[in-house]
């Protein structure tokens, strides 16, 4: 017999053919609060308790697994969601109410040191458990109403390569953010060309060539 769980992953149908709007079919009892790489998320509430269930692509089952099996190894840390159930393309677990470091820079809320440390402390608790955090971006990292930072989405964390990306973000907060003529509210356009350039390695390169240009 399905868990509750079970069954509401198994209501979500995904159209095949579909990048922006994959949802085909779902319950009613599921809100819409995410989409990904290779799920979307959604809210659903049981008594006083909400919570989030992430529901794979048919094609990243394999993900699931995996993601669900470091959340497991992560289950000591506060940084991180708890996770109440699992299954072959699901996760059920703890909704965090608050705002993504890239809504905080969208509505103009101001980003801390004292954030800035709390997700160091994250990704060190990661490494303690024998992982190796991956895929940092503004979008996985939460501020919740208390001023806690939360990390979700850490499927990537057994990657054995090396991942600069948060390093490079800490870099941008310290060299640029900081400065007071730096504008601590930035346009949604702006967030996604700089994603995207340095996606395309254009920021690296640059530097690259600055570097040999004053070497």
């Amino acid at each position: 017999m399905l868990t509750k769980a079970e069954a509401l992953a198994h209501s979500v149908i995904y159209r095949k053919n579909s990048r922006f709007d994959k949802v085909k079919e779902k319950s009613e009892e599921l809100t819409l609060i995410g989409k990904g790489r290779s799920a979307y998320v959604f809210a659903l509430t049981e008594g006083d308790r909400k919570m989030a269930l992430k529901v794979f692509f048919p094609e990243y089952q394999a993900t699931a697994v995996k993601e669900a099996a470091i959340y497991e190894k992560l289950a000591g840390s506060a940084f991180y969601p708890d996770i109440y159930e699992t299954g072959d393309s699901f996760i059920l677990m703890e909704y965090i109410k608050g705002e993504t470091f890239y809504n905080c820079l969208k509505k103009g809320i101001a980003i801390s040191d004292d954030m800035i440390q709390q997700v160091e402390e994250a990704l060190s608790d990661a490494r303690g458990a024998g992982l190796n955090p991956s895929d940092i971006h503004l979008r996985n990292l939460i501020l919740t109403e208390t001023g806690a930072v939360r990390v979700i989405d850490v499927a990537r964390f057994e990657q054995t390569k090396t991942c600069t990306q948060w390093d490079d973000l800490k870099s941008a907060y310290h060299a640029l953010y900081k400065k007071p003529i730096f504008p601590k509210k930035i346009p949604g356009f702006w967030l996604e060309a700089i994603a995207f350039l340095y996606k395309k390695d254009w920021f690296q390169k640059r530097f690259a060539q600055r570097k040999r240009k004053y070497s």
